[in-house]
């Protein structure tokens, strides 16, 4: 086994905040881009109905489901490949990119089959609106079946990360991304002699944009990453490689699966009002997303960086990395807070709102967004968590924000019959999640980082 083949790579030896920039900057953007693809197959659909956009927000917890194993693994392979890298071990690093792999299938083809067997049972539990059913069915059946594009583009993505190629991961969700943008209008509304698809449409434009990404990826590691040498010898399984995976993935897989259940209870406590508040929930994960979609780039860049210098014994650069990226988030938060509590009604007019959906959005913003400086805070040291091997504190900490917390909060304030009141239930939420997250990280500093000073 090579021990000495891997010369030193950039996280080791750049100054820290020229690193961060230099590895963040093109993951925000490509996460902008994600964000605003997100946004734009909302405002297309808005366009058919607000059953359509009820269909769409049904669809989320499915979805973040999809993405939350993909980008769980992701993590797990980011960490560990990271850390061998500084460890200068090829051949770990080469097992972990194939084993890698060979898990983000595994997990693709179970979404195949929820595609075949379980859309429809699952739309028809949540609403009684034949248009909402048929084009949330249509919609989901389609991401789910042709998800494997997903998968293989996030898995292409990590392996770019983890070596410290960020601009190279930026064109390759880039590319997924900008192709949807393009295509949702045409099989949306009919382009070019095309037939009008409608929510269907929407799906179509995702999956082909994804199977793109997942080609530039494919073609971008064998091309541009000498650190990781792709080879079918690397693709058995091998149970310590798996392990050390899944120690890191797992964690992340469960809790984005606790962002699942907790827009599944808050969609049913929701439909309990009206599907315009359930509609305006959905518009407002699309919205927060420019601003947390660049707080989760932020955070790739920061898992890889103190993974790198943990597996170097480097403390004084993963600390400084720490407070770089921290600073760096609050700037980000608190300019959504801003937006969300200044501009409401500009953001939810681009989804052609009815006056009742205007004024239950414009509540449940600036509500919610309350919590978004708490969330810089949570979301960047839940960083160091899953770089140095701890992502089960990460979990905890989502489990009691979103199960223990938000949910039993939000249906108590639904009893009031004063839907504006069940908003309150993220700030709430989020304070708990603050709390836990910052005595954990002293606990981690204590155990792993500290002893590396001495």
């Amino acid at each position: 086994m090579s021990t000495t083949t891997i010369k030193e790579n950039k996280m080791g030896v750049m100054s820290e905040g020229k690193l961060l920039a230099n590895m963040a900057l093109p993951m925000i953007i490509s996460m902008l881009v994600q964000a605003l693809y997100n946004v734009v197959d909302s405002i297309y659909v808005s366009q058919i109905s607000e059953s359509a956009v009820t269909a769409l927000s049904l669809a989320f917890p499915i979805q973040n489901l999809q993405i939350g194993f993909a980008v769980g693994i992701g993590v797990g392979i980011n960490s560990l490949l990271s850390k061998s890298l500084g460890e200068r071990n090829q051949d770990a690093v080469n097992r972990t990119a194939g084993n890698g792999l060979m898990l983000m299938l595994m997990a693709a083809a179970a979404f195949m089959v929820f595609g075949f067997t379980g859309v429809r049972p699952y739309y028809e539990m949540q609403s009684a609106v034949a248009e909402t059913v048929e084009g949330g069915t249509d919609y989901v059946s389609i991401c789910c079946i042709f998800v494997l594009g997903s998968f293989v583009q996030i898995w292409c993505e990590r392996l770019l990360q983890s070596t410290g190629r960020t601009t190279l991961s930026m064109i390759t969700q880039g590319t997924g991304a900008i192709t949807n943008i393009l295509l949702d209008p045409v099989f949306i509304f009919g382009w070019f002699g095309l037939p009008a698809m409608g929510v269907a449409g929407a799906a179509v434009a995702t999956v082909i944009g994804q199977w793109m990404g997942a080609l530039v990826g494919l073609y971008l590691n064998l091309k541009h990453n000498p650190d990781v040498h792709l080879s079918a010898r690397y693709f058995p399984l091998q149970k310590r490689t798996v392990g050390q995976i899944l120690t890191v993935g797992i964690p992340s897989v469960i809790m984005n699966g606790i962002g699942s259940i907790m827009t599944f209870g808050m969609n049913q406590i929701l439909q309990g009002f009206t599907e315009t508040a359930t509609g305006v929930f959905g518009i407002y994960f699309k919205l927060q997303s420019f601003f947390f979609m660049p707080l989760f780039g932020l955070n790739g860049a920061t898992i890889s960086i103190v993974a790198y210098n943990y597996g170097a014994r480097k403390p004084q650069r993963i600390m400084r990395t720490l407070k770089l990226a921290g600073a760096a988030a609050m700037c980000l938060m608190l300019t959504g807070f801003a937006v969300f509590q200044i501009a409401p009604d500009m953001l939810l007019n681009m989804f052609n709102p009815s006056e009742s959906f205007l004024a239950l959005g414009r509540v449940c913003l600036r509500t919610i967004s309350y919590s978004f400086p708490i969330a810089a805070v949570c979301i960047i040291l839940g960083a160091c968590f899953q770089a140095l091997g701890n992502g089960i504190y990460a979990t905890i900490t989502s489990m009691a924000r979103q199960l223990v917390v938000l949910l039993p909060v939000a249906y108590l304030m639904s009893l009031t019959g004063n839907v504006n009141l069940v908003w309150l239930a993220f700030p709430a939420a989020d304070l708990v999640s603050g709390i836990i997250t910052v005595a954990f990280f002293l606990r981690i500093y204590r155990q792993k980082i500290k002893p590396l000073f001495e």
